[in-house]
């Protein structure tokens, strides 16, 4: 049996995790032994933080509408509580986005749930 040699995938493995690993600060751009475990670092705080985004900016537009709301004489927690017993199914993001946008529509949506 012929003597296989790995060198090829050895050096694609390395080439491909230094392509990863572009643009890190000092050796961990540079140097195996520091990029691997950047690397894999790295991709545990982008799973993570993908979703720790969701729940930012479900803050966010809560904030957002409270702002809004606020205007009107009204809490966040009453709003969203007359838009359920009204029937009115809009996300927090929409409404976030109408209530800066374009806050005549808000204030409409606002006196029709108060009439």
């Amino acid at each position: 049996m012929p003597r296989v040699k790995r060198g090829t995938q050895h050096v694609k493995r390395r080439k491909s995790l230094l392509k990863r690993v572009k643009g890190f600060k000092w050796g961990r751009k540079s140097k195996i032994r520091l990029a691997r475990p950047a690397m894999l670092k790295a991709g545990q705080y982008a799973f993570r933080d993908r979703r720790a985004k969701k729940r930012t900016f479900r803050n966010l537009w809560t904030l957002k509408i409270n702002a809004a709301v606020r205007t009107y004489g009204l809490t966040y927690s009453r709003f969203i509580n007359m838009l359920k017993q009204a029937n009115i199914v809009l996300d927090r993001k929409i409404l976030a986005q109408i209530a800066e946008k374009q806050p005549a529509i808000f204030g409409k949506i606002v006196a029709a749930l108060k009439a």
